[in-house]
C-alpha cells in the first residue's frame, strides 16, 4: 500500500535521522492526534535500516488493547518488506538486524508474566543479551509515551542499552536533556489530515436550565450528526458521522438513561445502529471503523482515549467529571481526523464538535487547543446583504506536480548532451571528473588565509595576499547525515522536486546499489553522500539547466483562472470567546448577531472590525473565509509557477461602494515588520490589479504600533509603514466618503 506523505511527515522523517547522529540519547517526537504518527515512525525505520545496518528497533505500546498487533500491521501494509515481530516471535527467533518489534507493555510487566522469568525457554532479557553480544545496537521507540512513563518501564528500557530512546506522544512527558521534534499543529491542519476547528457547545443558549443533561446534550449531538450526515449525501459521499458519547465510571444508571434517549430517536443495539465499548460490554463494534459504518452513537468509558482511530467521527458528548489534562487532549483527539484526509471547504465537515456541561473539561480542552477550540453559533445573513456580489476568481490550473520519470529523462539526457555521458559508468566518472566534478572518500571544504584590509576583500576574494586552504574531513554518513538530507531537498526546491523526488531520481543516477537504466555512476551508498555534498552547487546548476525544457513547457500549459459570481454566503458558523465579559453584538456586520468577541482574529483584524463599526462613513463589513469555494478569492502565481488562491480578508461597504481590505502584521516600535507571509508584494500585486480592473477601491492595512493607528497601502507597496505609501485609514476613509457624498449631489 503506496501511501503518500505531507511535506511535514517528510520532514519529521529527516529531522528523526537527524537526531539518530545527535549526541543526544532522548529524542521526543511531539505530535497531534491525526499527524500520522505511525506512518512517520514505520517510514523512518525503514529509512534508517536501508541506510545503516546493526539496528534492532523495539516499539513499545501501552499496556491495554492490542496496540502493537495494530502498530505491526500499519507497518507491515505500508512499508514494503518489512522484518516485524511480536513478542512471542521474539522469544521463539531472537532478535536479527534491522527487526523492528513491537511489544505490548502489559505483557512485560504485568504480574505473573513468563517472558521475564527463568525457565525451560528462554527468556526475554536473555534474547536482549544474545543480541547485545551479536553486535546489534537497540533504539527504543515508546509510543503513547504518556502512559508508558513509568519507573517500571524505565527498569525495563535499561535491558536494552538502547544507543536512542524515541518517546512519541500528543503529550508527552519530555526531559529537559531530551532532544525534541514537535510536529507544528498548524501544519497537520494545512494537509487536510485533521479538522481545522473544534466547536464548544455550539448555539447554547447563554442561560441555560435542564432537568436532564442527557437529554440536552444528546439532542444537540444527533440534530449535528443529521446535518452532517445530510451534507454528505449531497455531496455523494457515504460517510455516516458519528457520535462518542463518554460517561463516567460506575454509572449505570446513567448509561441506562443514554441508551433510553437514543433508543427513541431509532438508535439502538438491536438494529446496530448504536455500539458500545465498555470494560464489561462491547457491542456491534465490527466495522465502527468504516466511513459508512453502520453505527452512529458509541458509548465509551476510557477504553479508546488511545489507539483508537475512527476518522467519521465528529461529534463527542461528555458526561464524565474529573478527568485529567492528558486524558481530555487524547479523548479529544478522536473526533479531529478527517474522514477523508482532505478538508471539504465547508465550515459543516471541517469542524468537529464537543457538547458538555463539564466547565472543567472546557477549560482543559482551551487550554490546549488554544484558538482551535471554540464556542460556535451559526448565524443568518441579513436580508439586506443577499445581493451584494462580486466576480470570484478560482484555480483551473493543476498545481504544477513533477514527473519523476520525465524529470529523470531530462537529467539524463543533459548529462549526455553536456558532458557525453552514455552506459559506460566508469568512464562516465572520468568526463564528470575532468569537468569538475569530485570524487573522493571526504567531505571537502574551502577556508581561505591571509590578510586583508577590508571585508569586500575577503567576499570578494581579489587580494594577492589571499590563500584558499582545501579542508579534507573523513566522510561519516551519520554525522554527514543531516547535510546530505538538507543538500537533496535543496536541489530539490530549485525545480519544484519534492525531497523524496529528488532523493529517487539521485540514486537512480547515481548510486549502484539502486536499479535504474540510463544510471551515470555505479557509487556505493557511501560514496553517493560524499558526491552530492562535495558537488552540490555543480549538481544545483546542471539540474537547473536540465529541467529548463521542462520547466518552460509547463508554464506555457497554464490554463487561465475561472471567473465565477461570489454571493456572501447566507449563513456561516461563527466562532467566539464566550468567556468575554461583555459580548457586545457589532450591528454594521453583515450577519445578524455577531459578536465583538469573535476569533480567530488577529490583532490587525479586530482592530479593523471596532474601527469600521464606529466610523459613521462605514455602511457594512463582511469577514471572508480563508479557503474554500463559497469564499471570495483572487489568482496569484509563487515562485514555482503554481497557481495558488488569495482570500482578502473584508469587503466594506462605503458610500454604496465595495472596497476590498486585507490585514497584514503590523509593525514593531523600531519599525521593523511583523508580517510573516511571504506573498504580501505578490498578493498586493495581484490585489491592486483586480481592483483597478473591477473599478474598485482597497488596499492592504496595518496596525501601526507607534501610532496604534490603522494605516492603509493602496497604490506602491512597501514595507516601510514610515513610507508614502502608507497613508492613515481614517484619512483615507474619509476623502472617499466626501468624494462620494459630492458626486451624489
Amino acid at each position: 500500500m503506496q501511501i503518500r506523505l505531507a511535506e511535514f511527515q517528510k520532514d519529521a522523517i529527516c529531522r528523526l535521522m537527524d537526531a539518530m547522529a545527535s549526541p543526544k540519547r532522548d529524542i521526543v517526537l511531539k505530535s497531534c492526534t491525526g499527524s500520522g504518527k505511525t506512518i512517520i515512525l514505520t517510514r523512518f525505520m525503514d529509512t534508517f535500516c536501508r541506510e545503516y545496518g546493526g539496528t534492532v528497533f523495539i516499539w513499545l505500546t501501552p499496556g491495554r488493547g492490542n496496540l502493537e498487533e495494530q502498530s505491526k500491521a500499519k507497518m507491515d501494509r505500508y512499508v514494503r518488506g518489512s522484518r516485524t515481530k511480536l513478542l512471542e516471535d521474539v522469544l521463539a527467533e531472537g532478535f536479527e538486524e534491522n527487526d523492528a518489534c513491537f511489544i505490548n507493555w502489559e505483557k512485560l510487566t504485568k504480574k505473573g508474566n513468563t517472558a521475564l522469568k527463568e525457565g525451560e525457554c528462554t527468556n526475554f532479557p536473555e534474547r536482549i543479551q544474545q543480541a547485545l553480544e551479536e553486535g546489534l545496537t537497540f533504539a527504543i521507540i515508546v509510543d503513547e509515551s504518556h502512559q508508558n512513563d513509568t519507573i517500571k518501564a524505565d527498569d525495563m528500557i535499561r535491558y536494552f542499552h538502547a544507543k536512542k530512546i524515541i518517546r512519541c506522544s500528543a503529550t508527552p512527558r519530555s526531559g529537559k536533556q531530551a532532544l525534541v521534534i514537535e510536529i507544528p499543529e498548524s501544519e497537520v491542519i494545512a494537509e487536510g489530515l485533521i479538522k481545522k476547528v473544534l466547536i464548544i457547545n455550539e448555539n447554547f443558549a447563554r442561560n441555560i436550565s435542564v432537568d436532564s443533561q442527557v437529554s440536552y446534550l444528546l439532542e444537540k449531538a444527533v440534530e449535528k450528526q443529521r446535518s452532517l450526515r445530510g451534507e454528505f449525501l449531497k455531496r455523494g459521499k457515504e460517510i455516516n458521522p458519528l457520535i462518542i458519547i463518554q460517561i463516567p465510571n460506575k454509572s449505570r444508571l446513567l448509561q441506562e438513561e443514554v441508551e433510553q434517549y437514543l433508543q427513541k430517536h431509532g438508535l439502538t443495539y438491536e438494529n446496530g445502529r448504536l455500539a458500545v465499548w465498555l470494560s464489561d460490554k462491547k457491542e456491534n463494534l465490527e466495522g465502527i471503523e468504516e466511513k459508512n459504518g453502520r453505527q452512529e452513537a458509541v458509548i465509551i468509558k476510557q477504553a479508546v482515549a488511545t489507539g483508537w482511530d475512527c476518522p467519521r467521527a465528529y461529534i463527542l458528548v461528555k458526561l464524565r467529571d474529573n478527568m485529567n489534562e492528558t486524558f481530555e487532549v487524547q479523548t479529544i483527539g478522536r473526533i479531529r481526523r478527517m474522514p477523508e484526509a482532505m478538508h471539504y471547504e465547508n465550515d459543516l465537515l471541517d469542524s468537529c464538535y464537543l457538547y458538555t456541561l463539564d466547565e472543567k473539561f472546557t477549560e482543559g480542552v482551551r487550554h490546549h487547543l488554544g484558538r482551535n477550540a471554540l464556542d460556535a453559533m451559526t448565524l443568518s445573513l441579513k436580508p439586506e446583504f443577499h445581493e451584494i456580489t462580486l466576480k470570484s476568481e478560482k484555480k483551473t490550473m493543476v498545481p504544477v506536480t513533477r514527473d519523476d520519470v520525465a524529470a529523470l529523462h531530462c537529467m539524463q539526457d543533459w548529462y549526455s548532451k553536456k558532458y557525453g555521458t552514455d552506459t559506460r559508468t566508469m568512464e562516465n566518472q572520468k568526463r564528470l571528473e575532468v569537468s569538475g566534478y569530485i570524487f573522493t572518500d571526504s567531505i571537502r571544504n574551502y577556508t581561505i588565509s591571509g590578510r586583508v584590509a577590508t571585508l569586500d576583500e575577503v567576499l570578494e576574494s581579489r587580494h594577492q595576499g589571499l590563500h584558499v586552504i582545501t579542508i579534507d574531513e573523513p566522510l561519516d554518513t551519520h554525522k554527514h547525515g543531516r547535510a546530505y538530507h538538507h543538500t537533496v531537498a535543496e536541489l530539490g526546491r530549485a525545480v519544484s522536486l519534492s525531497y523524496r523526488q529528488m532523493n529517487v531520481i539521485l540514486r537512480r543516477l547515481f548510486d549502484g546499489g539502486v536499479r535504474s537504466s540510463g544510471k551515470i555512476l555505479m557509487l556505493t551508498t557511501r560514496e553517493v553522500y560524499g558526491f552530492i555534498l562535495n558537488n552540490a552547487r555543480r549538481l544545483k546548476e546542471d539540474i537547473r539547466h536540465a529541467m529548463a525544457d521542462m520547466l518552460e513547457q509547463e508554464i506555457m500549459q497554464i490554463d487561465a483562472k475561472t471567473i465565477v459570481d461570489f454571493f456572501i454566503p447566507r449563513s456561516c458558523v461563527f466562532t467566539y470567546d464566550s468567556r468575554a465579559k461583555k459580548q457586545k453584538e457589532m450591528k454594521k456586520n453583515v450577519y445578524r448577531g455577531y459578536l465583538a468577541s469573535a476569533e480567530t482574529r488577529s490583532s490587525g483584524e479586530k482592530e479593523l472590525e471596532k474601527f469600521c463599526e464606529e466610523r459613521m462613513e462605514i455602511d457594512w463589513f463582511y469577514k471572508n473565509g480563508d479557503q474554500g469555494a463559497e469564499y471570495f478569492s483572487i489568482v496569484y502565481r509563487d515562485g514555482a509557477k503554481n497557481q495558488r488562491s488569495f482570500y482578502p480578508d473584508y469587503l466594506v461597504g462605503i458610500g454604496g461602494r465595495i472596497w476590498i481590505l486585507e490585514t497584514k502584521g503590523g509593525f514593531q516600535k523600531s519599525g521593523k515588520s511583523e508580517d510573516i507571509d511571504l506573498f504580501s508584494k505578490r498578493k498586493f500585486q495581484v490585489l491592486k490589479a483586480y481592483l483597478d480592473g473591477h473599478g474598485l477601491q482597497g488596499g492592504f492595512v496595518r496596525l501601526d504600533e507607534k501610532s496604534r493607528q490603522l494605516c492603509i497601502c493602496m497604490e506602491d507597496y512597501s514595507d516601510d509603514i514610515d513610507s508614502s505609501s502608507w497613508r492613515l485609514l481614517e484619512e483615507v476613509v474619509e476623502e472617499a466618503y466626501a468624494e462620494i457624498s459630492e458626486s451624489e449631489s
